[in-house]
């Protein structure tokens, strides 16, 4: 890559991950070079130079350490500040670069300059470091310099002022000199005064002053001192000094180079003679050509500087930073100095070592340009007599360079870390902030957050900036564009300033990866005779996934009635086989056999991101057959027939409904003869026979030759029961009582019963086994449920027989309280326990549940609380709502003595019973 010529190159650097990246930089400018010298103020950092006809002072940046400085000039007793119009009527000029080096120039014949002679000139000065908190350092500064190769017409073009001198002593003044050829005496003195009124003896002699703009202007002596010129006059010479921008001075284009010119005759009066000296000085503001590579400084040979036009050059020197240097020094740094055409060209490099770069910001964006200071200096006769030497300082600015800074992207998508690097930047520039998605953060606090924040500085002396941010970071911004590949974007504002003049400006990118790194979800299951047990694996998802079980979501009311347990990957649940978001596929016998359906999905676009379905058969009693003849049957929706509702189903006579029917579910009980039950014999086998239909019109029914139900898009399901014809059943009868009756056959099933503690009255939500122990304040209501589970017998009644309350979770401990006896509140308990009636409106079976409420108790000893916790227990029984037993219709209240106990016959005994106890529930103190 071609670049500004010595400057702007590749440069290869190694990152901590070892990648190499390419990068232009720009180098650091050319530092100033103290080294040690009699002028060298090794503690405070001071040097001075004698530089021909002028004074030099570097001031280096260690001295002032970000302080501002100032400068005093001093002349004996007399101190004086170096304000800018000062500087400019005085002789003298103060810049400093970046870095904060500072130069002072001074013209040997300032205004405060000790002047031997026009020979030796002593300067004093003060340098003045002015501390944050108001208080100051003073350096003082003296150097002499000695200077006798005085030109007859000297001119110095500055920053800020332009300087003329002429030898003004009789015999050497080349300027045009007048003698009045007047008699003597003192009436000729009168003579004289009275014929020119202005010749009045002012200070230096100086009659009058005449400017020219073109045109003339004239002025006494102290008007132009007060308008700010620098007019002075030393044993040999005079002086005249003037700023570029003073109303007299003017603009002349001179071979397309502009010059701002500065013209003056100044008369001197004598006792017999009045004599005139021109003084011209002439400066160019312009000239300046401008490449990626080059400057080229064009300065018209024949200038307003020239009266004759026999001009011989007598010398042509070229310096920097005031210094003249010689050919050799030139030929190495890469410039020239010659007359072409009429023009005397000087050719620098950009980004010669003498120069430095500076940052700008031109409309929010990043600029450098290149300074350098040139000199020139020319030294020349008119028509073989008196020389002219002309120096000019003149400092050079490049146009503004636009250097956007290049992003390098070192993203390591292994690692998930972006990694970007920013430059260059010169040495000026300070990054002070970074606006990332959740906003503007400075650099001390986004290391703080995590963020690696790095600066590389290269040998000369550019820089660039690394940034680190890994994937999982809140400021960067996560898109999942489809179901495997992930979108990582990190936008960035870069904010940066300018030192010193805190100017700011800012950087905007986004860096974005695309990953395929999502781990999908996993779904796995299993069954057991009553419930599906499903376990999903999140993967790279997290929880923040949607899960469906069927087409419902899975609530938080869902999670606990299914005993959800969950951490940041896993999840498992138990599902029912009897629950609503279970599928049934196909009815057995004795079986039912059903599906779950289990969904994951991204909750943002509904991507499904798994999916898993389990089908089990479930022992179930689909057909029974009584010995008295009767028959019942259970019907199920299938999926195969959506548009089923159970409750329009019939036997073969329409008119035998189920006698209990649901969504999913239709119940018959039927008579063999009855319902258009057929019977079939076979084998010495006779065969009742049935069938569950839509309500049809009568169709022909034949012998079935399977003995399965079967179910077709009609839906028809054939009920069968078989009888053996040939078996004797003999039985014993007694008139006389026997003192225990015969007992029917003794099934065995399972009915889940369960105790549980609500959070309110609405009955709504259940604490469930982690909440436990539960803390209440004393007197507190507790709601507690006892609800039969799972069964759709709407024939079956839970009645509570006993509940009672313990210090220990031993049921059978004591101390004991009893809140319900025998199905009744405990009427010796002045806080009595509350009976609450279950809506049907709310529970599907309210036979199924009982809900009380009791108060909040402690176990009291001589009014000491023995300990402060209680547990709850219950005895419970299934009953038949036909059937007549003591505790299964036992009406209430009954006073009861709390000793007293109540009988239970046989039939109680049989009783289906289930003991139940809740968890610890612990008085509150506070």
């Amino acid at each position: 890559m071609t670049m500004l010529l010595g400057i702007w190159i590749s440069w290869l650097f190694m990152l901590v991950d070892s990648a190499q990246k390419q990068f232009d930089v720009v180098p650091a400018p050319q530092m100033l070079n103290v080294v040690p010298s009699q002028n060298i103020n090794q503690r405070s950092g001071l040097k001075t130079e004698c530089l021909g006809s002028f004074f030099k002072l570097t001031v280096d940046k260690s001295l002032a350490l970000g302080s501002r400085l100032e400068f005093d000039a001093i002349n004996g007793s007399q101190i004086e500040a170096l304000t800018p119009s000062l500087s400019v009527k005085c002789g003298f000029s103060v810049d400093a670069d970046p870095w904060g080096n500072t130069k002072v120039y001074a013209s040997l014949l300032n205004c405060f300059a000790g002047n031997e002679n026009d020979a030796v000139f002593d300067i004093d000065m003060r340098v003045r470091v002015l501390g944050v908190k108001g208080g100051q350092d003073v350096f003082e500064v003296e150097k002499t310099c000695n200077y006798d190769n005085w030109a007859p017409r000297e001119i110095l073009c500055d920053r800020n002022y332009m300087e003329v001198s002429v030898n003004r002593l009789p015999g050497d003044i080349t300027a045009l000199q007048r003698q009045a050829k007047l008699g003597r005496g003192p009436m000729f003195d009168d003579q004289w005064t009275n014929t020119v009124s202005e010749a009045i003896t002012s200070r230096y002699n100086i009659w009058r002053i005449v400017f020219f703009t073109p045109n003339q202007k004239p002025m006494l002596l102290e008007e132009a001192l007060k308008a700010g010129y620098g007019i002075t006059t030393t044993g040999s010479r005079l002086v005249m000094r003037s700023g570029y921008d003073m109303p007299e001075t003017y603009v002349e284009n001179v071979n397309g180079v502009p010059m701002k010119i500065f013209r003056v005759t100044t008369y001197f009066k004598k006792q017999w003679s009045v004599t005139m000296l021109d003084t011209t000085a002439a400066c160019p503001t312009g000239g300046l050509v401008y490449t990626d590579e080059m400057i080229t400084w064009n300065f018209p040979l024949i200038n307003p500087l020239m009266d004759s036009t026999e001009t011989k050059i007598l010398g042509m020197f070229m310096g920097i930073d005031g210094k003249q240097i010689d050919s050799a020094q030139m030929t190495a740094r890469g410039y020239s100095l010659m007359i072409k055409d009429a023009e005397v060209v000087m050719k620098l490099p950009v980004g010669g070592p003498d120069g430095y770069y500076k940052s700008h910001a031109v409309n929010g964006q990043y600029h450098i340009r290149y300074n350098i200071e040139p000199m020139l200096e020319l030294l020349w006769s008119e028509g073989g007599k008196d020389a002219t030497r002309y120096r000019v300082l003149f400092p050079i600015k490049t146009p503004f360079m636009p250097r956007p800074p290049q992003l390098v992207d070192n993203t390591d998508a292994q690692l998930k870390m972006f990694d970007v690097l920013l430059g260059s930047f010169l040495y000026d520039v300070d990054f002070v902030n970074i606006t990332f998605s959740t906003g503007v953060l400075t650099v001390a606090e986004a290391t703080a957050r995590g963020v690696i924040i790095q600066e590389h500085r290269f040998q000369n002396g550019s820089k660039a900036l690394r940034l680190q941010v890994p994937f999982s970071d809140l400021f960067v911004i996560k898109t999942q564009v489809d179901l495997i590949m992930t979108v990582y974007t990190l936008p960035l504002v870069f904010g940066f300033m300018i030192l010193p003049e805190n100017t700011p400006f800012s950087y905007s990118t986004s860096v974005e990866v695309t990953l395929q790194d999502i781990v999908l979800p996993t779904i796995s299951g299993k069954c057991d005779k009553e419930k599906f047990y499903v376990q999903i694996s999140f993967g790279s998802m997290g929880k923040d996934v949607t899960v469906l079980l069927g087409k419902s979501d899975l609530t938080p009311e869902r999670k606990v009635e299914y005993g959800v347990t969950e951490n940041g990957t896993h999840m498992s649940l138990a599902v029912p086989f009897l629950a609503t978001e279970v599928a049934f596929e196909l009815m057995y016998p004795s079986s039912l056999r059903a599906r779950l359906d289990v969904f994951v999905q991204e909750p943002v676009n509904n991507w499904n991101l798994g999916d898993f379905s389990l089908s089990c058969n479930f022992p179930m009693t689909m057909t029974e057959c009584f010995s008295n003849g009767s028959m019942s049957a259970l019907a199920v929706k299938v999926e195969s027939v959506t548009q089923l509702s159970p409750r329009q189903l019939t036997l073969r006579d329409p008119s035998c409904k189920p006698k209990f029917s649901n969504d999913r579910f239709a119940y018959f009980t039927f008579n063999a003869s009855s319902c258009g039950t057929t019977r079939t014999f076979y084998d010495g086998v006779m065969m009742y026979q049935n069938e569950i239909t839509l309500n049809d019109p009568p169709a022909v029914y034949q012998q079935p030759k399977k003995v399965m139900p079967t179910l077709d898009a009609e839906y028809r399901v054939t009920v069968s029961c078989f009888y053996t014809l040939n078996d004797t059943q003999t039985i014993a009868f007694f008139t006389k009582p026997r003192e225990s009756e015969p007992l029917p056959e003794t099934g065995f099933g399972v009915l889940n019963v369960v105790l549980r503690l609500a959070l309110d009255g609405s009955y709504n939500e259940f604490y469930v086994e982690e909440n436990y122990p539960v803390v209440q304040y004393l007197r507190s209501p507790l709601f507690f449920e006892v609800a039969l589970l799972q069964s759709t017998d709407p024939q079956i009644e839970l009645v509570l027989e006993n509940c009672w309350a313990t210090l220990r979770d031993d049921r059978n401990s004591t101390p004991r309280w009893d809140l319900l006896v025998d199905g009744c509140v405990n009427l010796a308990d002045l806080h009595e326990t509350v009976l609450h009636a279950v809506a049907s409106d709310h529970v599907q079976f309210p036979s199924h549940v009982k809900r009380f409420e009791i108060q909040m108790l402690a176990f009291v000893q001589q009014n000491v609380i023995l300990k402060d916790q209680i547990f709850v227990h219950c005895d419970a029984v299934l009953c038949d709502i036909n059937q007549i037993d003591a505790i299964c219709k036992r009406p209430c209240p009954i006073p009861l003595k709390t000793n007293q106990k109540v009988r239970r016959d046989a039939a109680s005994d049989r009783l289906q019973r289930m003991q139940l106890s809740s968890g610890e529930i612990v008085l509150s103190r506070s």
